[in-house]
């Protein structure tokens, strides 16, 4: 059964990952526990005081690295209710990626848990392109998630635009943190300095 995966690449890449196994596509990695790798963006610390670090990991595809995504918590976070905690997600990306392509492959994500209207699909779509820009390597894209309000992002640390709904905001972390993600080992990663 074929797998998809959070922001993939683009091009004739992107169409082979979703008729290849899942083996041969995309593969994640625990990035070393080094508090370097992960420095408290200013973002997060601004708006999340007392943020701490649960951990990091690295997607690649193909043998390419795409990003190393890192995640940060308030105080009492528990995993299995991500979504009713205060939380930051930083993708810093290595490689170039368009945003529209990155906002579709998310969409998609978030599909695979939750029933969604052509609609409410095509309302959130916009939301994250509008949200999401075109990406190069050494680029970072932080999500903000606030419980019962939705999500604020910012690229290279410039406000985006918000997605102020908390369906929209517990589907798309749940992409890195859902029990069901398509990238388990990602989220071991993600979680990995935290007691389980």
């Amino acid at each position: 059964m074929t797998q998809r995966r959070p922001f993939l690449l683009t091009g004739s890449a992107f169409a082979l990952a979703s008729v290849l196994p899942a083996v041969t596509l995309a593969q994640t990695q625990p990035l070393t526990p080094n508090p370097s790798l992960a420095a408290l963006p200013a973002e997060v610390a601004a708006e999340m005081p007392g943020a701490q670090w649960a951990g990091s990991a690295r997607l690649r595809f193909f043998g390419f690295d795409v990003y190393d995504s890192h995640l940060w918590v308030a105080p009492g976070f528990k995993p299995a209710q991500f979504a009713q905690h205060a939380l930051a997600l930083e993708l810093s990306y290595l490689r170039a990626l368009s945003g529209r392509d990155i906002a579709e492959r998310s969409l998609k994500e978030m599909k695979r848990a939750a029933d969604l209207s052509a609609a409410q699909s095509q309302r959130w779509l916009s939301s994250l392109q509008d949200a999401i820009p075109d990406v190069k390597a050494g680029d970072r894209i932080t999500g903000l998630h606030s419980p019962g309000m939705g999500v604020r992002f910012w690229h290279n640390g410039q406000p985006r635009p918000a997605v102020r709904d908390p369906e929209f905001s517990r589907l798309f972390f749940g992409i890195w943190l859902s029990d069901a993600t398509s990238e388990p080992q990602m989220r071991r990663g993600l979680l990995s300095r935290l007691a389980l």
